[in-house]
């Protein structure tokens, strides 16, 4: 994992809208799904599976891979199609086939449909705990010299399950340092407002108290998540939280910051106009989190 240069950024940036573009058609097709969520961190994954993770997507399960575990499972269409544009699976399968019965890309994750998925997710706040499970067992299996690194993908607003802080205080407790927990820090959840439904400030004191290092970066930032991860992967006595502000619904700003859009499709004259919008930009999708 290298520092990244202007052209690999412009690729990135490139990439991103690319996911962001083909998000939307899937989601048009399928008539259901997430938005807000999938925009929002198409950035992130995109710097994951084009820049960070050790992966082989000829080879799935190559056993020396990190592994990035998805726990808020609703927000899939940005993971799948990913891992379309990284080489996994066809594109254009994505894009027909999201949420219909019997493929491979159900409405939250699942590993019997696409074996190239670490982990089945649904139950928000399981997949960090799924990833302390994972973590653990490599520590059994190689000691501490194993040099994978674990990613759990997370939502804000599914810290209000309690098996979140369960699995945070076990990997805290264990020192479980080749954790790199990232948080969608995007204030929304399906009812209305993090802070207004549940209140998560003083979220980093939280994790601090657990025993993580924590980190906060700016979600639509390619150098600032990039050097979050190198940070954290310098840690070695405890896991690390990266609390990576986003805007939901990033790059159309139709959806943007509006949490209505958490858990709906758009129609397709709302999805035209996004992809118009997504298509103007031309890979240039700037700028960063606002919090009033």
């Amino acid at each position: 994992m290298d520092n990244l240069d202007d052209d690999k950024i412009k690729f990135l940036e490139q990439k991103a809208n690319l996911i962001r573009q083909t998000i939307i058609e899937a989601l048009i097709e399928a008539k259901s799904g997430h938005t807000a969520g999938p925009l929002g961190m198409a950035d992130i994954f995109t710097l994951l599976f084009f820049h960070v993770l050790r992966h082989d997507p000829q080879n799935p399960l190559w056993e020396d891979r990190d592994r990035l575990v998805l726990s808020n499972g609703h927000i899939c269409p940005v993971l799948y199609a990913t891992m379309a544009y990284a080489g996994y699976v066809s594109v254009d399968e994505f894009k027909q086939t999201l949420r219909k019965f019997g493929t491979k890309f159900q409405g939250h994750p699942h590993r019997e449909f696409f074996p190239a998925l670490e982990n089945s997710s649904g139950p928000l706040g399981s997949g960090l705990s799924q990833t302390v499970g994972m973590a653990l067992a490599d520590r059994m299996d190689s000691g501490r010299s194993s040099q994978r690194f674990f990613f759990c993908l997370m939502s804000d607003g599914e810290m209000n399950a309690g098996n979140t802080w369960e699995g945070a205080m076990l990997a805290g407790k264990e020192k479980l340092h080749n954790i790199i927990a990232v948080a969608d820090r995007n204030n929304i959840q399906i009812d209305g407002f993090t802070e207004d439904i549940m209140p998560l400030e003083p979220l980093a004191d939280k994790w601090r108290a657990w025993n993580w290092h924590v980190i906060e970066a700016n979600g639509h930032d390619f150098e600032d998540m990039n050097n979050a991860i190198h940070e954290a992967k310098a840690v070695f006595e405890k896991p690390s939280m990266i609390i990576a502000h986003t805007i939901p619904g990033k790059g159309v700003a139709e959806f943007e910051r509006k949490f209505e859009w958490h858990g709906k499709p758009p129609n397709k004259e709302e999805g035209e106009r996004a992809l118009k919008e997504l298509r103007s930009l031309g890979g240039k999708i700037k700028g960063g989190y606002h919090q009033d």
